[in-house]
């Protein structure tokens, strides 16, 4: 079934899905709010507050970071939508530090469980972040998960498997950043089957997951800035080549031909532009170009269909 973004943006505006900074500190859309409650939030807060301290460590130093969450959460409490800079500037005085910024790193998402509201979400609308309480955007509190059980970890781990398995949980902490993991891949590894790779590490995946023929032809793929396909991999010498490594970071819209990336696209006065990293034979160039079409009639609601595949590198 073909993507429909605008059903996506139905369910944000309905509170069905919600956009959360989660996993690698990025902002994720959340599925039922069952799947998105405080819970989750929760079992990201550790990582995100060593992420949030790796890149401001001396900014913070002082700064009482349980107090700050806890005041941070009283002003949010009344259930109004705040942008971060609102939110920094009202508790400034009594945190100061030399980079505001660095409040705002630290209190969302590392310390205050927030929602983004729309329009941030929804397909075609503009708007800054504004966040609100989750619990205010649930209508309900959610008990912490106990100490002991991990369902959230285990999952996490279902959930990654069965769209980027089989993998190795190196390659599932390198995707969400969270310790912890092997426990929890252990509490279910009778749920799962296992593999060796080339390496001989030990790969999972979910019993029912469908896993190709290596001879299976791979279609060819554009992918979207930060794709999951390249980050959710410890090692992402698997789908990208070393020398076009940094395109990953980079923010770079890349495409996959035969299971690997090999030219970049992004979209000019609504035409799809499409620069290669390779030579690319004919054949892949007439795939590539359809394709090209098939986003571009996409991305214009059926207007154009226009795509540029430039010259191949030699």
């Amino acid at each position: 079934m073909p993507p429909r973004p605008a059903r996506s943006g139905h369910g944000v505006g309905r509170c069905r899905f919600l956009g959360q900074g989660m996993v690698r500190g990025d902002e994720h859309l959340g599925g039922e709010p069952a799947d998105v409650d405080r819970r989750l939030a929760d079992r990201h807060e550790a990582m995100l507050r060593r992420r949030a301290l790796g890149g401001y460590r001396r900014d913070l130093d002082g700064v009482d970071l349980d107090q700050l969450g806890a005041a941070g959460r009283a002003v949010m409490a009344d259930g109004q939508p705040r942008r971060t800079t609102e939110l920094v500037r009202m508790l400034a005085a009594r945190f100061p530090t030399s980079t505001p910024r660095a409040l705002g790193e630290m209190l969302i998402p590392a310390l205050i469980p927030v929602a983004q509201m729309p329009p941030r979400g929804l397909w075609r609308a503009k708007g800054g972040v504004r966040n609100i309480l989750l619990s205010s955007w649930l209508g309900r509190e959610v008990e912490p998960a106990g100490e002991g059980a991990d369902p959230v970890g285990q999952e996490l781990v279902r959930r990654y498997l069965a769209a980027l398995g089989p993998a190795s949980v190196a390659d599932l902490r390198a995707w969400c950043g969270l310790a912890g993991l092997p426990a929890a891949v252990g509490a279910i590894h009778d749920e799962l089957v296992t593999f060796r790779d080339e390496n001989g590490r030990e790969l999972i995946d979910l019993p029912d997951a469908p896993r190709p023929a290596p001879d299976t032809p791979a279609p060819v793929r554009f992918l979207p800035a930060f794709d999951n396909a390249i980050l959710g991999y410890q090692d992402r010498g698997r789908i990208i080549d070393d020398v076009h490594r940094g395109l990953s970071v980079a923010g770079a819209r890349v495409i996959l031909v035969d299971g690997r990336v090999a030219a970049t696209w992004n979209v000019d006065a609504g035409t799809v532009v499409v620069t290669p990293l390779r030579p690319f034979p004919r054949a892949e160039r007439t795939d590539v170009a359809e394709q090209g079409r098939e986003l571009a009639m996409f991305l214009s609601d059926h207007e154009t269909d226009r795509v540029q595949v430039a010259a191949s590198p030699r």
